[in-house]
Protein backbone atom coordinates (compact mmCIF):
# COMPACT_ATOMS: atom_id res chain seq x y z
CA UNK A 1 0.00 0.00 0.00
CA UNK A 2 1.39 3.53 -1.20
CA UNK A 3 2.57 5.29 2.06
CA UNK A 4 0.98 8.81 3.52
CA UNK A 5 2.97 11.70 4.78
CA UNK A 6 0.91 13.17 7.71
CA UNK A 7 2.28 15.93 9.57
CA UNK A 8 1.38 16.41 12.83
CA UNK A 9 1.06 19.64 15.00
CA UNK A 10 3.02 20.46 17.86
CA UNK A 11 4.76 23.56 18.59
CA UNK A 12 8.03 24.81 18.18
CA UNK A 13 9.69 27.83 18.75
CA UNK A 14 12.85 30.22 19.47
CA UNK A 15 12.33 33.82 19.92
CA UNK A 16 9.77 36.50 21.75
CA UNK A 17 8.61 37.04 18.40
CA UNK A 18 7.18 33.44 17.69
CA UNK A 19 4.56 34.41 19.99
CA UNK A 20 2.51 37.15 19.47
CA UNK A 21 0.18 38.35 22.29
CA UNK A 22 -2.94 37.38 21.81
CA UNK A 23 -1.58 33.56 21.20
CA UNK A 24 0.09 33.91 24.52
CA UNK A 25 -3.10 34.46 26.33
CA UNK A 26 -4.64 31.90 24.65
CA UNK A 27 -5.52 28.56 26.79
CA UNK A 28 -6.72 26.09 23.80
CA UNK A 29 -6.98 25.50 20.44
CA UNK A 30 -9.58 22.57 19.11
CA UNK A 31 -8.71 21.78 15.51
CA UNK A 32 -11.04 19.34 13.60
CA UNK A 33 -9.79 16.44 10.89
CA UNK A 34 -11.43 15.78 8.34
CA UNK A 35 -11.26 13.76 5.30
CA UNK A 36 -12.95 14.07 2.25
CA UNK A 37 -15.22 16.19 3.82
CA UNK A 38 -15.99 13.46 6.74
CA UNK A 39 -14.69 14.35 10.39
CA UNK A 40 -12.53 11.66 11.28
CA UNK A 41 -10.53 12.95 14.56
CA UNK A 42 -9.04 15.87 16.09
CA UNK A 43 -5.91 18.06 17.23
CA UNK A 44 -6.20 19.78 20.58
CA UNK A 45 -3.94 21.75 22.29
CA UNK A 46 -3.04 23.02 25.72
CA UNK A 47 -1.43 26.23 26.73
CA UNK A 48 0.15 26.69 30.58
CA UNK A 49 2.03 29.66 31.54
CA UNK A 50 3.80 29.42 35.11
CA UNK A 51 6.56 32.44 35.74
CA UNK A 52 8.76 32.12 32.80
CA UNK A 53 7.79 28.85 31.80
CA UNK A 54 5.48 28.18 28.81
CA UNK A 55 3.92 24.94 27.36
CA UNK A 56 1.95 23.08 24.77
CA UNK A 57 0.68 20.00 25.09
CA UNK A 58 -0.99 18.35 21.99
CA UNK A 59 -2.90 15.17 21.34
CA UNK A 60 -3.83 14.37 17.54
CA UNK A 61 -5.97 11.36 17.29
CA UNK A 62 -7.92 9.81 13.88
CA UNK A 63 -8.65 6.26 11.87
CA UNK A 64 -9.26 6.39 8.49
CA UNK A 65 -10.87 2.89 7.48
CA UNK A 66 -12.47 2.31 3.83
CA UNK A 67 -14.67 -0.88 3.11
CA UNK A 68 -13.50 -1.83 6.40
CA UNK A 69 -9.73 -2.48 5.95
CA UNK A 70 -7.20 0.29 7.98
CA UNK A 71 -5.80 2.62 5.59
CA UNK A 72 -4.28 5.33 8.75
CA UNK A 73 -4.70 5.22 12.15
CA UNK A 74 -2.85 8.06 13.97
CA UNK A 75 -2.32 8.56 18.11
CA UNK A 76 -0.18 11.11 19.08
CA UNK A 77 0.95 13.16 22.07
CA UNK A 78 3.40 15.72 22.29
CA UNK A 79 4.46 18.75 24.84
CA UNK A 80 6.57 21.78 24.60
CA UNK A 81 8.38 23.54 27.22
CA UNK A 82 10.14 27.25 26.36
CA UNK A 83 11.80 28.94 29.14
CA UNK A 84 12.02 33.00 28.86
CA UNK A 85 10.39 32.28 25.26
CA UNK A 86 13.12 30.35 24.32
CA UNK A 87 12.23 26.33 23.28
CA UNK A 88 14.13 24.03 25.87
CA UNK A 89 12.79 20.63 24.71
CA UNK A 90 10.44 19.13 22.71
CA UNK A 91 8.91 15.41 23.37
CA UNK A 92 6.49 13.44 20.92
CA UNK A 93 5.24 9.77 20.79
CA UNK A 94 3.10 8.54 17.77
CA UNK A 95 1.85 5.07 17.13
CA UNK A 96 1.30 5.25 13.11
CA UNK A 97 -0.83 2.29 11.94
CA UNK A 98 0.94 0.12 15.32
CA UNK A 99 4.27 1.73 14.75
CA UNK A 100 5.93 4.11 17.36
CA UNK A 101 7.41 6.76 15.96
CA UNK A 102 8.83 9.78 18.47
CA UNK A 103 11.17 12.64 18.90
CA UNK A 104 13.38 13.54 22.32
CA UNK A 105 14.77 17.34 21.38
CA UNK A 106 16.39 19.53 23.76
CA UNK A 107 18.77 22.60 23.53
CA UNK A 108 22.09 22.02 23.72
CA UNK A 109 24.12 23.05 27.11
CA UNK A 110 25.81 25.74 25.34
CA UNK A 111 22.59 26.68 23.79
CA UNK A 112 23.76 27.01 20.60
CA UNK A 113 21.94 23.98 18.64
CA UNK A 114 19.18 21.60 19.40
CA UNK A 115 19.97 17.92 19.98
CA UNK A 116 17.51 15.76 18.46
CA UNK A 117 16.97 11.50 19.29
CA UNK A 118 13.98 10.88 16.83
CA UNK A 119 12.83 7.80 15.28
CA UNK A 120 14.41 8.82 11.99
CA UNK A 121 16.97 11.13 12.81
CA UNK A 122 19.64 10.83 15.25
CA UNK A 123 21.72 14.49 15.78
CA UNK A 124 22.05 17.93 15.78
CA UNK A 125 20.20 21.06 14.21
CA UNK A 126 19.92 24.70 13.83
CA UNK A 127 18.36 26.94 15.98
CA UNK A 128 16.55 28.30 12.68
CA UNK A 129 14.37 24.96 12.85
CA UNK A 130 10.66 25.11 13.71
CA UNK A 131 8.91 21.83 14.54
CA UNK A 132 6.13 21.07 12.07
CA UNK A 133 2.71 22.60 13.63
CA UNK A 134 -0.60 24.34 12.72
CA UNK A 135 -0.97 26.43 15.70
CA UNK A 136 2.27 27.91 15.83
CA UNK A 137 2.35 31.10 12.52
CA UNK A 138 6.79 30.90 12.82
CA UNK A 139 6.07 27.54 10.41
CA UNK A 140 5.42 30.23 7.90
CA UNK A 141 8.52 32.19 8.57
CA UNK A 142 11.13 29.90 8.28
CA UNK A 143 12.81 27.79 5.37
CA UNK A 144 13.15 24.83 7.41
CA UNK A 145 11.13 22.40 9.66
CA UNK A 146 11.70 19.19 11.85
CA UNK A 147 8.82 16.64 11.77
CA UNK A 148 7.21 16.29 15.02
CA UNK A 149 6.80 12.82 14.55
CA UNK A 150 10.05 11.58 13.93
CA UNK A 151 12.56 14.42 14.16
CA UNK A 152 14.14 14.39 10.64
CA UNK A 153 14.62 17.90 9.12
CA UNK A 154 12.64 19.21 5.79
CA UNK A 155 13.50 22.36 3.57
CA UNK A 156 10.36 24.08 2.64
CA UNK A 157 9.32 27.24 0.54
CA UNK A 158 6.15 29.23 1.65
CA UNK A 159 4.71 31.67 -0.74
CA UNK A 160 1.91 34.46 0.16
CA UNK A 161 -1.59 33.50 -2.47
CA UNK A 162 -3.51 36.26 -1.24
CA UNK A 163 -6.55 37.39 0.97
CA UNK A 164 -9.82 34.97 1.51
CA UNK A 165 -12.86 35.00 3.37
CA UNK A 166 -13.19 32.30 5.92
CA UNK A 167 -16.64 31.32 7.24
CA UNK A 168 -16.11 30.84 10.97
CA UNK A 169 -19.04 30.02 13.49
CA UNK A 170 -21.28 32.34 11.01
CA UNK A 171 -19.03 35.02 10.91
CA UNK A 172 -17.15 36.45 7.59
CA UNK A 173 -12.79 36.38 8.96
CA UNK A 174 -10.56 38.14 6.71
CA UNK A 175 -7.54 35.29 6.14
CA UNK A 176 -4.59 35.31 4.37
CA UNK A 177 -3.48 32.60 1.94
CA UNK A 178 0.03 30.84 1.91
CA UNK A 179 0.83 27.84 0.34
CA UNK A 180 4.13 25.83 1.95
CA UNK A 181 6.27 22.62 -0.34
CA UNK A 182 9.01 21.28 -0.25
CA UNK A 183 12.37 22.72 -1.67
CA UNK A 184 13.23 19.12 -2.91
CA UNK A 185 11.21 18.20 -5.58
CA UNK A 186 13.13 15.38 -6.08
CA UNK A 187 11.23 13.61 -2.91
CA UNK A 188 8.97 10.58 -3.45
CA UNK A 189 5.39 11.93 -3.09
CA UNK A 190 4.35 10.82 0.14
CA UNK A 191 7.70 12.73 1.86
CA UNK A 192 6.84 15.84 0.53
CA UNK A 193 5.62 19.14 2.13
CA UNK A 194 2.06 20.33 -0.05
CA UNK A 195 0.04 22.46 2.26
CA UNK A 196 -2.77 25.10 1.59
CA UNK A 197 -3.24 27.27 4.82
CA UNK A 198 -5.60 29.72 5.93
CA UNK A 199 -4.01 32.56 8.69
CA UNK A 200 -5.67 35.53 10.15
CA UNK A 201 -3.29 38.07 10.37
CA UNK A 202 -4.42 40.28 13.65
CA UNK A 203 -4.28 37.16 15.96
CA UNK A 204 -1.86 34.95 14.15
CA UNK A 205 -4.42 31.98 14.38
CA UNK A 206 -4.17 29.72 11.66
CA UNK A 207 -8.05 28.32 10.68
CA UNK A 208 -7.22 25.84 8.03
CA UNK A 209 -4.89 23.67 6.67
CA UNK A 210 -5.84 21.58 3.52
CA UNK A 211 -3.84 19.18 1.20
CA UNK A 212 -4.22 15.88 -0.83
CA UNK A 213 -2.77 12.68 -0.01
CA UNK A 214 -5.76 10.17 -0.90
CA UNK A 215 -8.18 12.01 -0.55
CA UNK A 216 -8.71 15.36 0.28
CA UNK A 217 -7.44 16.45 3.95
CA UNK A 218 -7.77 18.95 6.34
CA UNK A 219 -7.04 20.15 10.01
CA UNK A 220 -9.89 23.08 10.81
CA UNK A 221 -10.17 25.48 13.52
CA UNK A 222 -13.28 24.16 15.53
CA UNK A 223 -12.72 26.72 18.61
CA UNK A 224 -10.15 28.56 20.35
CA UNK A 225 -10.23 30.30 23.99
Amino acid sequence: MKKIFIIIIFTASLFEASFCKDLKNLTSIEMEVLRNGEVIGFSNYKFEKENNFFKVKNITIFDVKILGVNLLSINSSGTEVYKDNKLISFNSKTFQNKKKKYVNLKLSNDKTQYSIDGSSYKGNASLNNVIGNWWNHEILKTDTQISPLSGSIKKQEVKYLGDEVFHFLGKNIETQKFSLKSKDEKLSDDKKLNFIIWIEPNSNVIFKVAYERMGNWEYKLKNYN
